[in-house]
């Protein structure tokens, strides 16, 4: 008896050295190899496996570049985020109106106390002339007059957003255009002349 998958085969009794012996064997053999082959032949569930896996990177890349979109999106809100911004240097002429009545200049405040909005406007627009005709320079100006602490900088504020200065200030700072400077600007600090340097 021979197993050929899940079937017996029962062979007739010859002698072995019959030539019909040896080609029943011979048939048995080439049965039994063509049933190993098919046996071993990969199925369809498994060629389909194989094509899915093979499928990954490609859905990998896409979801990098899914990524790499919304970083890009983010950096272009950062971006825009950071065009917001302005620079700004000032002078400040502080009066008997203003809401802190002392500065660097005048620590006690006697000066302040006794100087009028008027007169600390007429100060500010012949400080303003001198600048913009070229006899003096803005950052000169604020470093001797200016009653910001501001002044040990040239006048110079840094960077900032809205909502981050008086109304005023903030909205006549960004009106102008880099390197113009501004008329009187009023608010609760005092009088200023404002120029924006970015």
């Amino acid at each position: 008896k021979i197993t050929l998958g899940s079937q017996i085969v029962t062979l007739p009794h010859v002698s072995s050295n019959s030539s019909a012996s040896a080609r029943t064997l011979s048939t048995i053999t080439a049965t039994t190899a063509a049933s190993a082959a098919t046996t071993d032949k990969p199925s369809e569930s498994a060629t389909i496996e194989s094509d899915h896996k093979r499928k990954e990177p490609g859905d990998q890349a896409a979801a990098g570049d899914h990524r790499s979109k919304h970083n890009h999106k983010k950096s272009r809100m950062s971006s825009s985020s950071s065009s917001d911004k302005v620079r700004a240097s000032h002078i400040l002429i502080k009066h008997q109106g203003s809401r802190r009545k002392a500065s660097w200049k005048d620590p006690e405040g006697h000066i302040i106390s006794n100087t009028t909005r008027d007169t600390a406007v007429s100060q500010l627009k012949t400080l303003r002339e001198d600048i913009v005709s070229g006899k003096s320079k803005f950052e000169d100006v604020a470093s001797r007059y200016s009653d910001c602490s501001s002044a040990k900088r040239g006048g110079d504020l840094g960077s900032f957003r809205r909502k981050q200065m008086q109304k005023p200030f903030e909205d006549a700072t960004y009106a102008l255009k880099v390197g113009e400077i501004s008329e009187i600007v009023d608010t609760d600090s005092g009088v200023h002349i404002i120029k924006r340097t970015g």
